[in-house]
């Protein structure tokens, strides 16, 4: 297997490069059940994050994530976009997202009342692991927004491919797709 050595300000990791079912190669990032990777890039994104008065993130990839960048910055609440409506959901909202880099297919996201009710009127931070496409942050955009809130930062572990070129996103190094 080959690997893509990444630097998150301070971290070395080293990536397996996995192909998806299109062809290309990616960079594969994950920090699921990585407690010392994601204690470093949290306490690195809360940093950048500090003057945000609440933070959002889509299930699954981003949610420890943000925990820890909540949890620096003092906050005991943060938003969290679901991708199925569950039944505490029946009174929230939701949007409907293009398809991203892994995914493939249309989704939707949802945000429960109390999420709502959380971001309403305050400055959010969009916090994630990856941005590739900028499908799944439009789709948390449009839900600060549907929602009342300011998108105030958007913050990320790794860019990838094009999306290091934005200048509207926060991330801690970039990652390339391989063909």
């Amino acid at each position: 297997m080959k690997y893509h050595t990444v630097d998150l300000d301070g971290y070395k990791a080293d990536l397996p490069i996995l192909t998806l079912p299109s062809g290309i190669g990616i960079a594969f990032f994950n920090l699921h059940g990585d407690s010392e990777m994601t204690e470093h890039c949290g306490k690195k994104l809360a940093e950048k994050l500090s003057d945000c008065e609440v933070l959002i993130t889509a299930e699954s990839k981003g949610l420890q994530l943000t925990h820890c960048v909540a949890r620096e910055l003092g906050q005991r609440f943060y938003a969290v976009a679901r991708k199925s409506k569950k039944l505490y959901m029946q009174d929230g909202i939701e949007i409907t997202i293009d398809s991203s880099i892994t995914t493939g297919q249309p989704q939707k996201l949802y945000l429960s009342r109390h999420d709502v009710e959380l971001i309403k009127g305050k400055k959010v931070g969009i916090v994630d692991d990856v941005v590739s496409t900028g499908a799944s942050l439009i789709g948390l955009e449009k839900l600060v927004e549907k929602a009342g809130g300011i998108v105030y930062k958007k913050a990320f572990v790794l860019a990838e491919a094009d999306a290091a070129e934005r200048t509207d996103v926060i991330f801690l190094d970039s990652i390339p797709l391989f063909k």
